[in-house]
């Protein structure tokens, strides 16, 4: 009986060691989301302000404008379900 009860007490140290653990990573990985999520942010806010002079600008040197665009927002894209996922 004393056997049985040791494994239990293993296995329940083991399990509250293996929650503490995971606490501390989901801690850890919602900073980290938060953290890009605000990066991120930044970008969109750039990216707006890049709309914007391609619907002033259009015709001149938009198509360039526009090409930078698309792949800063692809990059966003990436970034937010990165972020999702981190979630």
């Amino acid at each position: 009986m004393t056997d049985k009860r040791f494994d239990l007490e293993t296995i329940v140290q083991e399990l509250r060691q293996q929650r503490d653990e995971i606490r501390v990573r989901l801690h850890l990985a919602r900073a980290d989301a938060r953290d890009e999520f605000e990066r991120l942010e930044k970008q969109w806010e750039h990216a707006r302000a890049k709309l914007g002079v391609i619907g002033e600008e259009a015709g001149k040197a938009a198509g360039e404008v526009g090409a930078a665009l698309r792949l800063a927002l692809e990059e966003l894209r990436q970034g937010y379900r990165k972020v999702r996922d981190l979630l």
